[in-house]
């Protein structure tokens, strides 16, 4: 099946989706996290096909997020790590974490996130780089951008309107 791609969508979710990609993406990049490089790595991880890990790889490669760097020459070895896109990613993958962890049965919870140095469990939250503050479906609205059209301009109108609790 053909997906469809947001490449030329001027919102941030819809581009930041089509690099991305799926649900096998995201944990691809998840284990690229936990140090893993190589796709026999990712494969036994993972449990996907060979051909959706390699569709996926390329994908992930193409889109900037990992880079393919050959590590063996006999046989042609390759292996994938992280760009500086794809470390970006973090933040997205730990609320994507965190999420799941407020909604999973504790006694299915395999992995928590801890301080690397004191080995404690972390919580995490979203906020504000310049002010700590907590950001909420409540205390954050849509402003329009520079590529914002006038339907865009009434989108994010009514989204504010949403947000403040304010129901025409």
């Amino acid at each position: 099946m053909q997906r469809t791609s947001f490449a030329n969508f001027k919102c941030p979710v819809a581009r930041a989706l089509d690099s991305v990609g799926d649900w096998w993406s995201i944990m691809i990049l998840r284990d690229a996290f936990q140090g893993l490089t190589r796709f026999d790595e990712f494969q036994k991880s993972l449990g996907v096909a060979p051909n959706i890990l390699t569709r996926r790889l390329a994908h992930l490669v193409e889109a900037g997020l990992l880079q393919k760097r050959r590590y063996s020459d006999r046989p042609a070895r390759h292996e994938y790590v992280l760009t500086e896109k794809g470390q970006d990613f973090f933040p997205v993958l730990m609320a994507l974490f965190s999420w799941g962890r407020r909604h999973v049965p504790e006694e299915d919870l395999a992995f928590l996130l801890g301080d690397s140095a004191s080995g404690k469990e972390r919580h995490t939250k979203l906020v504000d780089v310049e002010t700590g503050e907590e950001l909420t479906p409540r205390n954050t609205c849509l402003l329009p951008g520079p590529a914002a059209a006038e339907g865009d301009r009434d989108r994010i109108a009514r989204a504010r309107t949403w947000y403040l609790g304010i129901y025409a």
